[in-house]
């Protein structure tokens, strides 16, 4: 049996609709049953800058390697660590 669903409330800013939602669960005011699942193509990953300490002369051989490669060294950086996460992750 379907428990009835409640009314969402009105909200006067983001903060008093943040804390209700902290505070409520969502299936008291939404039938999840119906729920779509939807893809949102052009979001971008949250990303964080890192530090990371290399030696003076592997620095410079990746940013050779990069170049030849026409990408940044950054962008090549995270290449390679995406395939090797992968390759790590298959095994």
């Amino acid at each position: 049996m379907n428990k009835p669903i409640k009314p969402v409330p009105k909200f006067k800013n983001a903060k008093e609709e943040r804390s209700f939602w902290q505070e409520n669960d969502a299936a008291d005011y939404f039938d999840l049953s119906k729920a779509v699942k939807v893809t949102m193509p052009n979001l971008k990953p949250t990303t964080r800058s890192i530090s990371l300490r290399l030696s003076e002369s592997f620095l410079e051989s990746l940013k050779l390697q990069a170049n030849k490669l026409d990408v940044p060294y950054q962008s090549l950086m995270k290449i390679w660590l995406a395939e090797k996460l992968a390759e790590v992750n298959q095994a």
